[in-house]
């Protein structure tokens, strides 16, 4: 079901960029356990690492990302293109609040 109008999709994105660090890190961390390795140092990196991932899950795969950006720098369409760009601004920054969450409930650095 596509979202409509361009602040859901804003939160669309932020959110699933967020749930996708938030879900790895605390679902991997479980295999931390099983292993005896420390959950969370584990769930840290996991963030960490998995902070492009998430990016590129939140704008819904990583090619259509860049044929909007080239679509909008070689057709002159600078408002698809500066909506892209906030797309991706958004999701980095959902990523973002999602790793300094897990980093502040494993303690911090």
């Amino acid at each position: 079901m596509p979202v409509d109008g361009f602040f859901p999709k804003l939160l669309l994105i932020f959110f699933t960029a967020l749930g996708v660090v938030l879900g790895a890190a605390v679902v991997g961390s479980l295999a931390a356990v099983l292993v005896g390795q420390p959950p969370l140092r584990t769930m840290t990196r996991l963030a960490l690492e998995i902070k492009i991932w998430a990016i590129a899950a939140a704008m819904g795969g990583t090619f259509s990302a860049i044929e909007i950006l080239g679509q909008g720098l070689l057709e002159g369409q600078f408002r698809v293109l500066a909506r892209q760009l906030l797309f991706i601004i958004v999701a980095f920054f959902g990523a973002q609040v999602g790793y300094w969450l897990i980093q502040n409930l494993a303690g911090g650095k």
